[in-house]
């Protein structure tokens, strides 16, 4: 298979200040609260791909629905209807203003469809942001985390237990530690996101378009460093 041609940077009349932007980082890095920050400052919207399948899986009935369900038997979603559903949300009017990728793309494959569908509608990406942090910390954050099967709150340990111990301040039902936020399967996780995400990353520097964000310190230190990398200063 042969790579597709770099895609056209060429843009339509003022779109060169709009924000296209992927976030990337293991889990736990924060992408969600910085992307929800970066929106604040910068016009578009945030395309969490996870939470999107989420959504379809347990809502939709509708092809895409039917070729996502996959992941409840433990394998990989193909990468056509990954693509197939983040671009059904770029299709929608509020992406004109700009958008915030956050979990697509997560390998090379995906990346170039990405380009592909960019260069159709004559734009393309105007940065990668990746959050960089070390797995310790990481798994200090994430092995702490309490989840309430019930009603879906998140609380913490440390920095942010809930009011009764092992109770939801929002339900009342129980808190558990998922199988997820265990320390053996945490450093799992972050040894398979770097698996696969070295390449990607390589893929964006080459393109010119990474910036790496130190993703350690204080929310409002880390923010100011990504809203820096993503041009959103004013």
């Amino acid at each position: 298979m042969t790579n597709p041609a770099p895609p056209d940077r060429s843009l339509p009349d003022g779109a060169e200040d709009l924000l296209r932007a992927v976030l990337m980082g293991p889990p736990g890095a924060g992408k969600g609260t910085q992307a929800a920050r970066l929106l604040r400052r910068c016009a578009g919207v945030h395309i969490a791909s996870g939470d999107i399948l989420r959504r379809i899986v347990e809502r939709e009935d509708s092809d895409l629905a039917r070729a996502a369900r996959v992941i409840h038997e433990g394998k990989l979603i193909p990468d056509d209807v990954v693509g197939a559903i983040v671009f059904r949300e770029l299709d929608r009017s509020e992406a004109a203003a700009g958008f915030i990728l956050d979990g697509f793309p997560r390998n090379v494959a995906q990346a170039r469809m990405l380009d592909e569908y960019l260069a159709s509608r004559n734009c393309a990406l105007t940065t990668v942001i990746a959050l960089d942090i070390d797995d310790d910390v990481l798994v200090g954050r994430l092995s702490g985390r309490l989840t309430c099967m019930q009603c879906g709150a998140t609380f913490h340990t440390r920095f942010q237990p809930p009011r009764e111990p092992g109770v939801c301040d929002v339900c009342g039902s129980e808190l558990v530690v998922r199988e997820d936020d265990r320390p053996a399967r945490i450093r799992l996780r972050l040894q398979l996101y770097h698996e696969k995400t070295k390449p990607l990353l390589d893929y964006y520097r080459e393109q010119g378009l990474l910036r790496v964000v130190d993703g350690v310190g204080e929310e409002d230190a880390v923010f100011s460093r990504v809203a820096e990398a993503a041009g959103c200063l004013v």
